[in-house]
Parts: structure tokens; C-alpha cells; sequence
């Protein structure tokens, strides 16, 4: 889910000197940006919460891994910043996730279950792909754990869509989307109000120690 690495990528440092890690954290970075874009315009298109709620993961890893590629070059105040910007945008957006799943509470029309279906297939091919380049560095420091553990987890929230699309498709109702879709959403805005918090505090921190004695 969302928020399934916050507390073991926050702060994390990659090791520099292997080479080949960077280069997966950019295919990662690629894959998650990628179909965070494909699963939420789906999501918008088949009427599907769930999808949208679901996307949050792949924008939040792709932050995750986005910064990890940073820690090497960066100051720890852009790190910090870049970290914040990424808590914002998955707060507002899980913010409306929210409001949507309530309005569609009272005007509940159910999503596309094929269109959640294919998508959430593809999603945990994706999360499955990734999961599978980063698999020789599960072992490895808490950063290279982590990012592992993350599409690892995030593919586990795709077998939750996919059971949502089965529900509606069974039911004939929004119920199972919108069910996850808040469950999923409620995650997104935890790991989101976590990032910005400790981002806040390295900003603060930095500040402190710029400061003249």
C-alpha cells in the first residue's frame, strides 16, 4: 500500500558504489511514474475509485524512488523539499479520493469491472517487475530492503482491486470499489501526513544548523 515503506525509506541513503541499484531504481522510477499516469486516467475513465486510490502507491513509490536517486548528489535540504512536494501532492490527491468516495456514496454508479480488471492486471505486473529486478538486493542495506518490500506490498493492493473489480462485476454495485477505494485512500493520507512531517523536521533540523551560532 501507500504507505508500506514510509518509515524504512524516509531518511534512507542508497550506497553510491554500486552502480547497477541506481540503474534499477530508474527503471522503477520509470515503470511507477508510468503507470501511476495509465491507472489514474483509467481510473477517471471507467469510474473506478478504487483504480484511483490504487494509483497513489505507484506515484508514491516513484517519489520514494525519485529521492533515492537524489541522497547521493543532493544537500539533505533539497532531499527534505522533494520529500515534502511529494507528501503534498499524495495528500491532496488522497484528499479527494476521499470526497469522491463519499459523493459517490449518494450518487453510486458502478465503475467498468473489465476496465478495473485489465488495469489492476497490469499493475501487478508491474509492481511484480520491479519487485523481480530489486529481488538480489532484498538482503541488502535498509534502503534496497525497502524499496524491495515496497512493490513487493503494493502488488498485494493489486489483488485488493482486482477483488474489487470481482465484487462489482458480481454485484452489480460500487460498494466493493468504494470500499477500497477508502481504505486505500485513508493509507495514502497516513503515509502522506508522515512524509510531511518528516520532512518538516529535516527542514527544520538543517535550518538549525545553518543558523550562526
Amino acid at each position: 500500500m501507500s504507505g508500506c515503506c514510509e518509515d524504512e525509506c524516509c531518511g534512507s541513503a542508497i550506497r553510491g558504489d554500486d552502480g547497477r541499484f541506481a540503474r534499477l531504481l530508474w527503471i522503477a522510477l520509470v515503470v511507477n511514474a508510468g503507470m501511476f499516469v495509465v491507472e489514474a486516467g483509467a481510473g477517471f475513465a471507467a469510474g473506478s475509485l478504487s483504480l484511483q486510490a490504487d494509483s497513489l502507491d505507484f506515484l508514491g513509490d516513484a517519489g520514494n524512488y525519485a529521492v533515492s536517486l537524489m541522497v547521493v548528489a543532493s544537500a539533505p535540504a533539497v532531499r527534505a523539499k522533494a520529500a515534502l512536494l511529494k507528501g503534498a501532492t499524495m495528500g491532496l490527491f488522497g484528499l479527494w479520493i476521499v470526497a469522491a468516495t463519499i459523493w459517490r456514496a449518494f450518487n453510486a454508479v458502478p465503475p467498468d469491472p473489465l476496465t478495473m480488471s485489465w488495469v489492476g492486471l497490469l499493475a501487478l505486473i508491474a509492481n511484480l517487475g520491479v519487485a523481480a529486478l530489486l529481488w538480489a538486493y532484498r538482503g541488502g542495506d535498509a534502503n534496497m530492503r525497502s524499496v524491495w518490500l515496497c512493490s513487493r506490498n503494493d502488488a498485494i493492493g493489486n489483488l485488493v482491486v482486482l477483488v474489487a473489480a470481482a465484487g462489482v462485476f458480481g454485484t452489480q454495485t460500487a460498494w466493493p470499489d468504494l470500499i477500497v477505494a477508502a481504505i486505500m485512500a485513508s493509507l495514502a493520507l497516513q503515509a502522506a501526513t508522515m512524509i510531511v512531517r518528516h520532512a518538516l523536521l529535516e527542514l527544520q533540523d538543517e535550518a538549525r544548523e545553518q543558523k550562526p551560532a
